[in-house]
C-alpha cells in the first residue's frame, strides 16, 4: 500500500467547501478527501467550530448542516497534537496550520491565503492554492498515465 499524503487545509478552504460545494476549493478538498490523508488539531478545529458558529452563516447553511459537516470532517481527519510551536507568519493567527503541518509531517497545506502563500515551502511542506493543487493533481496523474502535458494544461 503506497503512502498517502498527509495534507492540511485552512478554515476559509473548509468553509468555502461547505458554504460553495462546486468551487475549487470544494474541488481540492475532494480530491484531497480522495488520494490523501487530512489533519486537524485541536486549534484548527476549534478555529473552525467558532467561525462557523457565527450567526452570519445562517443564511448561507442551517445550524444542523455545519454541525454534520463538522462531525464528517471529525470522522475522516486524524487528530495532532502539537508540541512544537511555530511563530512564522505574518498573521500569526495563521500560525496554527504551519504548526500543524509541522507536527503532523504533512506533505501541503491548502489554502487561499496569501500570508500562508507567501511561505511555499515552509520547511519541506507545500503550500498551495487550491487551483494550484488541482493543476498539480492533473499533471501528476497524466504523468503516470503516459498522457500528453500539452492536452491537459489547456
Amino acid at each position: 500500500m503506497r503512502n498517502r499524503p498527509r495534507i492540511v487545509i485552512d478554515t476559509d478552504t473548509l468553509i468555502s467547501r461547505l458554504l460553495l460545494p462546486e468551487s475549487l476549493p470544494a474541488q481540492a478538498i475532494c480530491k484531497a478527501v480522495d488520494i490523501g490523508h487530512l489533519l486537524v488539531s485541536e486549534a484548527t478545529m476549534l478555529e473552525l467550530v467558532q467561525v462557523l458558529g457565527r450567526p452570519q452563516f445562517d443564511r448561507y447553511s442551517s445550524i444542523e448542516n455545519r454541525r454534520d459537516f463538522l462531525r464528517a470532517l471529525g470522522r475522516i481527519a486524524e487528530f495532532v497534537s502539537v508540541h512544537y510551536a511555530i511563530h512564522a507568519c505574518r498573521d500569526p493567527k495563521d500560525d496554527k496550520f504551519l504548526e500543524l503541518a509541522v507536527n503532523g509531517e504533512a506533505q501541503v497545506i491548502i489554502t487561499g491565503d496569501v500570508d500562508l502563500l507567501a511561505l511555499h515551502p515552509f520547511r519541506g511542506v507545500a503550500i498551495s492554492a487550491p487551483s494550484e493543487y488541482l493543476k498539480v493533481r492533473r499533471i501528476k496523474r497524466a504523468v503516470r498515465e503516459g498522457r500528453s502535458l500539452r492536452r491537459i494544461c489547456r
